[in-house]
């Protein structure tokens, strides 16, 4: 429930503050005094998209705080709404990183002189539309604009599924759902049909490509095995020359006894070893003289037999560098280095699979689509009979509250319809009709506004006046299934006087035993009926206009709705029938 609401330099308001509770509370003023600021205000906290021109003069920024009570869980009081809407709130204040304190939730919009703005709640900055979806929970706005949504086709299909309940709201779930699955496998199946072709040659193409790296055999890291070979085979002559001349200077050969160099490492060892004894020293640089000379030896017989196994092979190179030039032929294709190839052949074999199983997944989407239809048509076939069997009660609903609003003879009627089509249809009763994802259904309210007229659509056939009382007539009748705890209404009232006043004002006044309600209004018909009252009071001091709210007590209520009766104040008839109004509303209210 809204418990506050203020308001710091927005529009000709410098700075007020609106205190609500629960029941009917009631706003009014003079033309121009700024009372449409109060819903401008609670339109800034359900994110509405901020204007600079929205700024008093003069002030660097607007403010705008609504303070609301969440009722914890399991707590006594409030409604079912109340209940419903704190538990969702308090999870998404939760995610968002607010906080709640002593079960009341702040929420700022502060909008600059400059056009900047910004959102708060429970302490912690939220994008705009954050604070928006929060807002939406708790508070619904009615003003003379939603009389143009009453007259879109959605809104009044969304208003008779809402009436139904909660078994319509579950068969449409299904049929949504349905709806997606259906969309989506034709989407696929006229993607894989429509690029058959493409997939057909991507397949030959990768069939050649494996193919040919198939006849090539290649191993794993063989590209980089014949390059060392092919340089060995390529300097076979260098590298046994060099081989042969470090083998001789190691170990040399019976015509170079004591010249080679294991036989000099040798005198030196001999030399030390003469001495060892006399010094450490000595002993440990002998060691390692004769392990460099072990060394040395073992040295040599391996140069020895590298220099014997190095073999110039004319037919092997030719083999290898044929070999390596087809290697650098295929990696213009298929990658760098052999590694990569044998890479690029496994993805290839997997697409494979997938590319040849297209006539297949061609046939299993076939397949789904059609199950998903048949599904979808039955799912249509049963919302369809739901909305049908709610329109007739809701029609009844709807019409009966319009008698009490002073149009005893007009009748609503909700149809349900089907528009049908040539192509692309779902099969309902042996004809091909339009579908979506709230299935088959058409819904128009129609309105017969005395007993002589034929029903026309709203948007053809009703007044202002009477598209208010029949939008207030469904808000009425739909109260029980609306799970927002706080409705707000800004003047729906326009173009109605009269008796049909005063039956708004009982109307909501019944209303306001389900939710809080919020009234702006210029009928002192409706104001009468409010638990609340509060007035927009204009004063101008010659420099500044200020504007302000002021909770009115019985007298300042009297002088007020006469006011609106008679355009003074001061009155004797116009307050007699003030009077007259509020004592009517107030036996109303007792015996209600």
């Amino acid at each position: 429930m809204l418990e506050e609401l203020r308001l710091t330099s927005l529009g000709v308001i410098d700075e007020t503050v609106l205190e609500l509770g629960p029941g009917f509370t009631v706003v009014t003023g003079e033309t121009g005094a700024g009372k449409t600021m109060v819903v401008t205000a609670l339109g800034l906290l359900l994110g509405a998209r901020a204007d600079s021109g929205l700024v008093r003069g003069g002030a660097r920024q607007a403010r705008i705080e609504g303070r609301v009570h969440l009722p914890a869980d399991g707590a006594d009081g409030g409604s079912h709404a109340d209940r419903e809407a704190a538990a969702a709130v308090r999870s998404r204040v939760d995610e968002l990183g607010g906080d709640i304190d002593d079960d009341s939730l702040l929420l700022t919009r502060t909008v600059s002189a400059e056009g900047r703005s910004r959102a708060v709640l429970g302490g912690a900055a939220v994008p705009i539309g954050r604070l928006g979806e929060i807002s939406d929970l708790l508070v619904a706005v009615h003003g003379q604009s939603d009389q143009h949504r009453l007259l879109r086709a959605g809104h009044q299909r969304d208003a008779l599924d809402r009436y139904a309940g909660p078994e319509l709201a579950a068969v449409a779930d299904r049929c949504a759902d349905g709806y997606r699955r259906l969309r989506s496998a034709e989407r696929e199946l006229a993607d894989v049909t429509a690029t058959s072709r493409e997939r057909a040659r991507e397949a030959e193409m990768l069939r050649l490509g494996l193919e040919e790296l198939e006849a090539a055999a290649l191993e794993p890291g063989e590209d980089e095995a014949l390059l060392a070979e092919e340089g060995r085979l390529a300097h076979a002559d260098a590298l046994r020359s060099a081989a042969q001349e470090a083998q001789l200077q190691l170990t040399g050969d019976d015509d170079t006894i004591g010249e080679d160099a294991l036989a000099r490492l040798d005198q030196a060892k001999r030399a030390l070893q003469r001495v060892r004894e006399h010094d450490g020293e000595v002993a440990a640089l002998a060691d390692r003289l004769a392990e460099l000379t072990y060394l040395a030896s073992d040295l040599g017989t391996e140069v020895a037999g590298y220099a014997a196994s190095v073999d110039a092979d004319p037919v092997r190179l030719g083999h290898v560098q044929e070999r390596r030039a087809l290697i650098t032929s295929l990696g213009r294709k298929y990658g760098d280095t052999v590694d990569e190839m044998l890479a690029w052949g496994e993805q290839a074999a997997k697409r494979m699979v997938e590319l040849e199983g297209t006539d297949d997944r061609i046939a299993e989407l076939r397949e789904e689509a059609r199950a998903a239809r048949t599904d979808l048509e039955g799912l249509a076939l049963q919302l369809s009979r739901l909305r049908h069997e709610a329109a007739e009660r809701l029609a009844d609903a709807v019409t009966e509250e319009l008698t009490a609003l002073a149009m005893p003879h007009a009748r609503i009627t909700v149809r349900v319809h089907q528009r049908e089509v040539e192509h692309d249809g779902l099969l309902v009763d042996g004809r091909q009709v339009a579908f979506g994802r709230h299935g088959v259904d058409e819904i128009e309210m129609l309105l017969a506004a005395n007993a002589e007229s034929e029903p026309r659509p709203l948007d053809k056939g009703a007044s202002g006046g009477e598209l208010s009382r029949v939008m207030l007539a469904l808000e009425v009748v739909l109260a029980d299934r609306n799970p927002v705890p706080t409705l707000v209404f800004d003047e729906v009232d326009a173009g109605v006087g009269g008796r049909a006043a005063i039956e708004i004002g009982r109307r909501l006044a019944r209303l306001s035993r389900r939710a809080q309600v919020l009234v702006v209004t210029h009928l002192p018909q409706v104001a009468a009926f409010a638990d609340r009252h509060y007035v927009v009071v204009k004063s101008d001091d010659g420099i500044v206009t200020r504007s302000g709210l002021h909770d009115l007590g019985a007298d300042a209520r009297v002088q007020e709705l006469s006011r609106m009766l008679a355009g003074v104040d001061d009155s004797e008839a116009a307050q007699t029938h003030a009077q007259e109004l509020l004592e009517m509303a107030a036996q109303e209210r007792r015996h209600a």
